[in-house]
């Protein structure tokens, strides 16, 4: 599959729209982008292999870990990765559920989530809407 950036950016505001939307109202100075690759940096943050995917990256300081000093900070950043979410998916409509399930995974980080919690929410949600 081809994908322009417009499109890949226009897939990821859909998503955002489809997320449950107490979670997305909740996010604060947090910054979502997406970029073709890892660069070197985040790669070695996440001990991703040479080969490996990384699909999203989630830098900042979960909502649980900050402290009454917690201000004047740079925005958090939540990162989709544009070719690894195309290599992992085989037509438009598993793009963007890839897309969907990547940002709905570094926003429970933003949370402070753990994958077993973010697994239920995502099953809960699942439930409401299909």
């Amino acid at each position: 599959m081809e994908l322009s950036d417009e499109q890949f950016d226009a897939l990821i505001t859909r998503a955002m729209n489809e997320l449950p939307q107490e979670y997305i109202k909740g996010l604060d100075n947090v910054a979502i982008v997406m970029a073709d690759e890892p660069d070197e940096h985040q790669r070695a943050s996440t001990h991703v292999r040479e080969n490996g995917l990384l699909l999203g990256l989630y830098q900042g300081i979960p909502l649980t870990h900050r402290g009454g000093g917690y201000n004047l900070v740079l925005p958090d950043k939540i990162t989709l990765f544009k070719h690894a979410l195309l290599q992992i998916s085989y037509n438009p409509e598993s793009l963007f559920e890839n897309i969907k399930r990547t940002l709905w995974h570094e926003i429970a980080h933003y949370y402070g989530l753990d994958h077993a919690r973010m697994d239920f929410l995502e099953s809960k949600h699942r439930g409401r809407t299909e």
